[in-house]
């Protein structure tokens, strides 16, 4: 088998940030992304009552217009994310599933009355892009403080955290992408 990892701009992402995000995703996964673009129906995931975006719509909007080459698809919004039963959500995906959802709205330093930092909001981004794309390769949220894996309720955790795998989601990982894309895989360095 062989696939892309799409990442999709819902709304306005900076288009910088697209660019950084496909390219740390194909160094990071080893299988190539690239930027694609699909109308989403907003209408149907805004919720006025919260003023937010339900990521679950988003993400079966991203799956009903995936290409049939998808690996994996991710989109990338500015917008405010929720689903029901939290109040927000820094991104959403299907565990084993093909898509995931991540936006840069709560990774903002503005949000929290700071000046703007593009340089940490890639990293914030990183980090969450990666970890929503790790569980959509079956891998569930980690202990090791260090590890991308690990959850993060408030974006000072996501500054905590790293932006790589620890050894033994990095192994779970390996082995799932081998079983994925067969042979012609080689481990990437993530």
């Amino acid at each position: 088998m062989t696939g892309r990892i799409y990442v999709v701009p819902i709304h306005r992402p900076m288009v910088v940030n697209l660019q950084f995000l496909t390219e740390a995703i194909t160094s990071r996964f080893g299988v190539p992304s690239l930027p694609l673009s699909l109308e989403i129906d907003l209408g149907r995931a805004h919720d006025r009552f919260r003023n937010q975006y339900h990521s679950t719509e988003i993400l079966a909007q991203l799956l009903r217009q995936a290409p049939r080459d998808t690996l994996r698809i991710l989109g990338l919004t500015d917008l405010d994310l929720f689903i029901p039963v939290l109040t927000y959500v820094f991104g959403e995906a299907q565990l084993g599933g093909k898509a995931a959802v991540v936006s840069c709205y709560r990774l903002k330093n503005e949000l929290y009355g700071l000046p703007p930092d593009n340089r940490l909001l890639q990293a914030r981004l990183l980090k969450e892009a990666i970890h929503e794309l790790g569980h959509t390769f079956h891998l569930l949220h980690c202990d090791d403080p260090s590890c991308v894996m690990r959850v993060s309720t408030y974006v000072e955790e996501i500054d905590y955290k790293g932006d790589r795998f620890c050894a033994a989601c990095e192994a779970r990982l390996a082995n799932i992408l081998e079983d994925l894309l067969g042979a012609a895989f080689r481990k990437a360095s993530f």
